[in-house]
Formats: C-alpha cells, structure tokens, sequence
C-alpha cells in the first residue's frame, strides 16, 4: 500500500488534513521591556518560562516589569513568594497595580510554593503566575522533580495564563518553553576609589533561550 493511500485514509479518520505534525504558536504576552519584547516576542501564554540569574542581575527587575506589564493590562495577577523577598514598595514603584495582584506567602518551601503554583492555575482567573524561588538556595530547588515541573507544564496548558519561574538557575529542564537568562555585565561608579564612591548604574544583559533554539544577547539596560 502506497504511503500517498495511507494518509487518505488517515485524513478520513480525522476527519481533514493530518495536522498533528506541528503545534500553532502559542500567544504572547509583553513583557514591557522594548529589546526582549523584540527578541522573543513576549512570554508565551499556557506554557512555562523560566527567569534565572544570580543575585543583582536584573533578574527581580524584569519580573516586575512583567508584571507591571499584565496589571496594566488588566489581568488578574498572582506571586508565589517562596522565601518571603517581594517588597510591595518596589513592585508599586515599578508600576504593579497591587489591587490586581495576589500575594502568596510560602513560609521558605520551595515545594509549597511549587503546590500553590498549581492550584493557582487549576484555579483559573489568572492572566499571570508567578513562581519566585531566587532566594531559594540551589540545592534546595533541585530538590524539585522533574515529574513535578512536569505537572505544572501540563496544569497550564491550554489556558491563557502567563507561568514565570524566577531562580538562580534553570530547574525546570525541558519543561520549560522559554528561559531568559540575566546577568550584570558592568558597574558604573562615581567618586574617588575607596574615598566616596557612589554606584551610579549597573549594566544588565539578558539572552533567551527557546527550547532547542537559542537566541543571541537581546538587551543591555542601564539603570541610573
């Protein structure tokens, strides 16, 4: 039997054409930065992205900005603080609309904050979640199976939501659709060395990562 006969009768199986093959490209949702917006073209909605970098890359900053971004938009937002580090001075100095977000506080468990993360997004309602585990040390949040990423992948799918992990580095392997990777590039001082120096900016540089493509550095900001 011909392989042109077999996909006929494929196709009258299913009623039209075969398109199991490929997947459409989920919706995206901006981030309010202007290079990874870009770059990337937004997070994507029903899937998981990952923000990873060490402590003063900018990876706090551009969660913010995400969800200035969604509040902004309207949309019900909620973050799961794993190690209670959110300030809602800085979120509201960011432009976070505070009376769209939902603070859950998880009392230093990576897991619970994992647990509460899914019942968030069976929950529904919620254009964002968000996961901070960047004061989470690392050997605690590789303590987190793969099967239980898993599960969070397959809870957002097929829903609207926006899920950001935020960590010092990747956890969720392949789990993960997209993975934005921060890291401070440069310092600007003035002053005289070791008399009055003040910082006076810190350079940032992103690169995105999609899963099995990566993308080239996509922004370098100054915060003055």
């Amino acid at each position: 039997m011909g392989a042109a006969v077999l996909l006929k009768q494929f196709e009258s199986i299913l009623g039209g054409p075969l398109g199991w093959q490929s997947q459409p490209e989920p919706e995206r949702a901006l981030t309010g930065v202007a290079e990874i917006d870009s770059a990337t073209g937004g997070l994507p909605r029903g899937c998981l992205t990952e923000i990873v970098g060490p402590a003063s890359s900018g990876r706090t900053s551009l969660l913010l900005s995400v969800l200035a971004a969604a509040s902004a938009r309207e949309e019900a937002c909620a973050l799961v603080d794993a190690e209670d580090a959110f300030s809602p001075h800085s979120a509201a100095d960011a432009g976070v609309q505070l009376g769209r977000l939902l603070w859950v506080r998880c009392g230093h468990s990576a897991e619970h904050a994992l647990k509460a993360a899914d019942l968030l997004i069976q929950g529904g309602g919620f254009g964002l979640v968000a996961m901070d585990l960047g004061d989470t040390p690392p050997e605690r949040a590789r303590r987190i199976s793969l099967a239980s990423w898993f599960r969070l992948r397959r809870a957002v799918e097929h829903t609207p939501a926006v899920l950001v992990s935020l960590a010092r580095q990747s956890n969720a392997g392949t789990c993960a659709t997209l993975v934005i990777e921060c890291g401070r590039s440069a310092t600007t001082w003035s002053g005289a060395r070791c008399v009055s120096r003040l910082l006076r900016g810190i350079e940032v540089r992103a690169q995105s990562t999609h899963r099995r493509k990566q993308c080239s550095p996509v922004f370098t900001a100054r915060a003055i």
